[in-house]
This record gives structure tokens, sequence and C-alpha cells, in this order.
């Protein structure tokens, strides 16, 4: 066992943390959870003490798995309001050889150069770099020059996005090793070759809200929020049906399908509603529910794609707790057509798309590592000692500013 990094995903109606270890290159899950969100409305935090013991119970479940405590993270923040910048930033190469220092310092130039009072630093995302004014590459360590210019995408959020999280780990004794954001996690999860060159979109059905993220050549450059999700599936059956909230979701997750391509109206769910009477569903008039809510918010996700660009679009990716619906690729194919698939997630022992963010916010801090040539594992020596030697079984393919603790980590400092 070499490196050992988590990351948490917190949404309104779940939260998702997940463990992996880089071995030899090759990223392993050793742990994946999701618990029941509460004290979280559309991705903000509305009751502080009600996520926090959230967020606990979440620790605490996958620690039970590994027999370790885990108290470094990786934390998506909200995505409001977020926006995207290429910045440019030099320095003198100190010895005559780059090295990830160096490149450290020209991103510092940058941000620093470009950052707004008001507005906190999330993430740096490499373009390229130029050594000398004139060769231009993506990795320039080990090469020699006198200058070196960097050229990123520079990403940030209000303030209070990344406080809101950040005070509630703290208080729980877990280390922000890093923030990200959910546009750069599921690019992370769903990266491809073809997508390095593509002009594209990945959109997140979650539980109260829907992200549309545009991407030009992999770099994340755009983000609209729709304030529309799983649960307004829930409240249609509900409200269909007059059954309450809780048993509408079991009917939407078990039993009706996300389009009714397949539904059989012969099959039946029997449930008491809210007068006390014994109804029968069929599966078809629940799927035509169903699909109808899910394809409106597919189509308000098409026109923010349409309002973010007047570029050709050369894929769509959905993703998300949402996407995992049976019969999902329908409703897809009817809103967007061949342009639009549901994202899959490699990363055997954890395919459900509820959990891109967290694990695509892992493989951008690895690439982060890699380029700034650290090396940095999120548990202590005796910690994964333990892990290694555990017979348990894991899920294994094997008064300072925030932005000052982020410099901090981030620069080496």
């Amino acid at each position: 066992m070499e490196h050992v990094y988590s990351s948490i995903d917190i949404g309104s109606d779940t939260i998702k943390l997940v463990v992996c270890e880089l071995y030899k290159n090759h990223l392993n899950l050793l742990a994946a959870t999701s618990t029941p969100a509460k004290g979280i409305k559309k991705g903000l935090i509305t009751d502080p003490e009600k996520a926090r013991e959230s967020i606990k119970s979440t620790f605490k479940e996958v620690e039970e798995m590994l027999g370790v405590k885990v108290d470094k993270v990786i934390a998506s923040v909200p995505s409001y309001l977020a926006e995207y910048k290429i910045i440019k930033g030099v320095t003198e190469v100190e010895e005559d050889i780059i090295s990830g220092k160096d490149i450290n310092k020209a991103y510092k130039d940058g941000i620093v150069n470009n950052l707004e009072p008001d507005k906190e630093f999330v993430a740096i995302i490499p373009v390229d770099f130029k050594i000398n004014d004139k060769t231009i590459m993506k990795d320039p360590k080990g090469f020699p020059g006198n200058t070196l210019m960097a050229r990123a995408m520079m990403v940030t959020v209000p303030k209070k996005n990344v406080y809101s999280v950040a005070s509630i780990l703290e208080s729980l004794g877990i280390e922000l090793a890093d923030i990200s954001l959910g546009s750069i996690g599921d690019i992370g999860s769903f990266r491809t070759k073809e997508i390095e060159n593509s002009v594209g979109a990945i959109i997140n059905v979650g539980s109260e809200t829907t992200t549309v993220n545009l991407y030009n050549k992999g770099l994340p450059v755009n983000t609209k929020i729709i304030n529309m999700g799983g649960k307004d599936i829930d409240k249609d059956l509900s409200y269909m049906y007059r059954i309450g909230t809780k048993e509408a979701k079991n009917i939407k997750e078990k039993f009706a399908l996300a389009h009714k391509k397949n539904a059989n109206a012969n099959d039946i769910y029997e449930v008491t509603n809210l007068d006390g009477k014994k109804i029968k569903i069929n599966g078809l008039e629940a799927s035509e529910v169903v699909m109808s809510r899910m394809e409106e918010i597919i189509s308000l996700a098409k026109n923010e794609i349409n309002h973010l660009t007047n570029r050709p679009i050369q894929y769509i990716i959905v993703t998300g707790g949402v996407s995992n619906a049976l019969n999902f690729e329908y409703t897809l194919a009817s809103v967007l057509g061949n342009s639009a698939s549901i994202g899959k997630i490699k990363l055997i022992g954890v395919r459900n798309n509820k959990y891109s963010t967290a694990l695509g916010n892992i493989i951008y801090f690895i690439s982060t590592l890699k380029l700034k040539g650290q090396n940095y594992t999120m548990l202590s020596k005796d910690d994964m000692e333990v892990l290694s030697s555990s017979s348990k079984h894991f899920l294994n393919t094997s008064s300072e500013t925030m932005l000052g603790k982020v410099f901090g980590y981030f620069f080496g400092e």
C-alpha cells in the first residue's frame, strides 16, 4: 500500500465518502459509503448542527469499514456562483532546472494577481507552460530554463461556499487537505482522450438541484444550477397518489421506470395512501409520472447548455444518482438524441454515478500532486500498516483564512 486518499461530497439527500489507494499508478477502492444527509438544502448547509451529525456519521461508517480513523479529506464545496478564469503567472527558475517548486511559484503569481477579494480560490487546472518565453509543453519539470510561464484555469467561488463546509469538518477534527467542485470531480471520473479535444457538457442530476457544467478541451468553463432534481419526482408521485414522500421515493427507486417504453400496466404496487386507503399503482402510470419529470429536468439542462455556448457540443454525459434509474437511457435519448450518454464509472466497487464527484476529485488531486512532483498520503505510516495487514474485506479492485490554508498545502509553505 503506497498512498491513500479520501474525498467527501456533501449532497442534499446523501453524503458520499470515498477512500481510495493509489498503488503502482493504479487506483483501488478501499471504502465507499452514502449516508442520509440532514441540515442541507439544495447543496447548501442550512442547519450546521444537523449537517455536522450527518457528516460525523458518514466518517464513522467508513472508519468502521477500514479499522482506522480518516482525518484528512478532499471536500467538494457548493458550486453556486463559481467562476472560471484563464490566468498567467511567471517566475524565475531557481536552479536552472525546472522543478515542482517553480511550477507552484508560477501558479501563485497568477493566482495572487487575479483573485478577487470576495472570492475563495478553489482549484487551479493546468493548461500549458512556456519556458524562456519560447518552448510550450504540458509538464516542464526536469527541463532547463531561466523563466517559466504557467497558463491555467483558476476556479473560484464565494467565500461562504468554502467556509460553510470547512468549519464543520474542522469542528469534527477533519483536516481539509484540498477543496474542489463538482465540475472538477465529474470530468475527472469520465475524462477520455476524446474529451481532451472537444467541447461538451456534464449534467449531474442530484436530489434537489441539477448542475450543468460546460467544458472546453477538458477544462471546466462554466456552471449553471437548476433548482430541480430527484426529489421533484418524489413530490409528483406523492401528489399523484396522495402518498408520503418516503413511499414515493421507494416507488421511484424500486418500482417505476425512467421511461414508459418497457413499463407494464399489469405490474402492481400496493400502498396505503394518506387517507388510510389501500390503493394499487400500476407500473405504466407510475413510470409515466417519473418520465415526465425526468424529461423536464433534462430539457431544462439542454436549454442551459444552449445558453452557455453557441459552439457545437460533441458530448453530453449525464451523471448523479438519478442517472442510475432503470431505462433512463431512453428518456435521455428522447430529449438529447444520440449525442448524450450516461456516465460510467470504471472503478470496480463504486459503479453508482452518485459517487462521480467524490471519486473524480481524488483523481484530480492525484494529478495535481504528480504535476507538482509531490508525495502525499492522507493516512499516517502506522495507519497504513494497519490497513495493509488488516484482514477486513475492502471493496478493492484491488484566524487564518481558508485561502492561507490552501496556499499552505498547495505551495508547500
